[in-house]
């Protein structure tokens, strides 16, 4: 496994995000977990090898996150809040894409002096909602030459009375400008284009989704999950994979794996072969609700088996 000394030797690449914790309601049980998208992603990255960095937000009643990622090898920058951020996720149905989410506290945003120092290939931006990650932290990346993604729940996601909605998008045309991937679900894809979140519908949005960002030598490559699978649109093609997991125990974090493991991969490859390593390291993710633990042995076993 790749490891870092400290945050000044050049990563392979970082996550930056709030830990949040989450309180999952279905029809069938409450419990509460770690979350946060740079926590799910840094495990990715870690089990494929890669020198991994971490940046967050927490409560010192929470610090024993930022031990789990350090045992891996996991370089962590934590900054202590008074709070983390508390999330609750409310499943009403069997659908895993309709959820209501309340917000119960807030660890508050990242300044670009937080990150200034950091050096890395690749950067994962992964924030619940609007005002956690702004336009200067990504730019400062893009500025030092990184492959960058964010995920369009930390912006179409807005704090309304306590509850997380989604509103248009002011930034949208600056930061789509600059960014390298783009990460949505159905609904948040379906809410940005005005387009039904149908099969053929999410293609579509994908594509006006990459040419969103206008001032950019080619269009961002887009990723979008649904229960199904996920479809990634780069450079006018289409590429498309279905998940198989054997029991749905992880919806939450299904969409930050997936990004942690496409981002990780294309590094070295190309979108098609990044694309079956993310379906089926986020198929194997979804068996558990805790951040991706198999074996990199375990993905390519499920590639044979389901992706040849």
């Amino acid at each position: 496994m790749g490891q870092l000394k400290d945050m000044s030797d050049p990563c392979d690449i970082v996550f930056i995000g709030n830990y949040t914790k989450d309180t999952i309601v279905t029809s069938s049980e409450v419990k509460t977990v770690d979350g946060g998208a740079f926590r799910y992603g840094a495990y990715v990255a870690a089990a494929m090898g890669l020198k991994t960095a971490a940046v967050t937000h927490l409560a010192e009643e929470d610090f024993h996150v930022v031990e789990m990622l350090r045992e891996l090898g996991i370089e962590v920058r934590v900054f202590k809040t008074p709070s983390s951020t508390s999330l609750r996720l409310e499943y009403p149905g069997d659908d895993v894409d309709n959820r209501i989410i309340r917000v119960i506290s807030d660890a508050g945003a990242f300044s670009s002096e937080e990150v200034r120092d950091i050096s890395a290939k690749a950067a994962v931006f992964g924030a619940s909602f609007r005002g956690e990650i702004g336009l200067p932290v990504i730019e400062l990346f893009t500025r030092k030459g990184a492959r960058t993604a964010v995920d369009l729940q930390g912006f179409l996601r807005v704090v309304r009375n306590g509850k997380l909605i989604f509103e248009e998008w002011p930034e949208e045309e600056e930061i789509l400008s600059v960014v390298d991937v783009v990460k949505a679900d159905a609904v948040e894809a379906s809410f940005l284009t005005g387009i039904e979140a149908t099969p053929w519908g999410m293609k579509e949005a994908a594509r006006i989704i990459a040419e969103k960002g206008k001032n950019r030598d080619e269009p961002s490559e887009v990723l979008i999950t649904h229960k199904d699978g996920m479809i990634v649109y780069c450079r006018g093609c289409y590429y498309e994979e279905k998940f198989y997991p054997k029991q749905l125990s992880g919806r939450s974090g299904r969409g930050d794996t997936c990004i942690a493991a496409y981002m990780s991969a294309r590094l070295n490859s190309p979108p098609q072969e990044a694309v079956v390593w993310a379906a089926a390291v986020t198929t194997l993710k979804m068996e558990n609700s805790s951040p991706f633990s198999r074996g990199i042995e375990e993905v390519n076993r499920l590639i044979k088996e389901k992706y040849s």
